[in-house]
């Protein structure tokens, strides 16, 4: 019989941030996969856990995958988790996902941390509906045409970069969207020094450009600024 895949979230800065349930999946299961191994150690070590660890690694995603289907056609109940908060969600997994669903392997996902709802709650935006951007091109020129064709959107927008590149992302942002839109951008989300901004891409880039902010953050731009009419009972 095989074992059980766990998509199994973990906090995104602050170690309080962890569910009951994730605590106990982390506890019972025979192996944990991750990123990186550091990472897996430091959280393991936090919660006083010691548990054999796998990697799986976006260059090697479909070896990876094979190999943890293997574990899991023999009875091994899985973990899988990422640096931090969602796994799977822009992070390595979706293809051990995919490939657990038609070998018929059970997988339980986990709700837990994630920056993404957080960041829209804190905009003060209309998120009755938005648009999950993600990463744009790491070069200017391909990243203002895209930011280009972002401008017709008129859903609220969620964007997200490494943390070096902030500023970089403003300033093609502040040539673009000038200010036209409103932005909200949470940095360091549940940490000591996390950080809410507010106002256009053009004052958060000039306000933000005397600053050496290094870290994660997540730009939220608002759309129309209207009242959701078709709400979701289940949040």
């Amino acid at each position: 019989m095989s074992g059980i895949l766990y998509l199994t979230a973990t906090p995104i800065g602050n170690y309080d941030d962890i569910t009951i349930r994730a605590l106990n999946i982390l506890k019972s299961v025979d192996v944990i996969v991750g990123e990186e191994i550091r990472e897996c150690r430091r959280l393991l070590k936090h919660y006083g856990l010691d548990k054999p660890i796998e990697l799986i690694n976006e260059h090697n995603e479909k070896e990876d995958s094979d190999k943890i289907i293997g574990l899991l056609k023999a009875g091994k109940n899985i973990a899988l988790i990422s640096d931090s908060g969602t796994p799977v969600f822009s992070d390595p997994g979706r293809l051990l996902v995919r490939k657990a669903i038609s070998q018929k392997i059970k997988v339980v996902p986990l709700p837990g941390a994630s920056s993404l709802l957080p960041a829209l709650t804190v905009s003060g935006f209309d998120i009755g509906k938005f648009v999950f951007v993600g990463w744009l091109s790491p070069k200017s020129d391909k990243r203002k045409a895209e930011l280009r064709e972002l401008l017709k959107e008129k859903r609220t927008m969620v964007l997200m970069d490494t943390p070096y590149r902030l500023l970089q992302l403003l300033r093609d942002m502040s040539e673009v969207f000038g200010n036209s839109k409103k932005l909200s951008i949470s940095y360091n989300l549940t940490m000591e020094n996390e950080e809410i901004f507010y106002g256009t891409a053009k004052e958060l880039f000039e306000s933000l450009s005397k600053r050496n902010l290094k870290g994660e953050f997540v730009i939220v731009v608002g759309g129309n600024d209207r009242q959701s009419t078709n709400k979701s009972r289940q949040k």
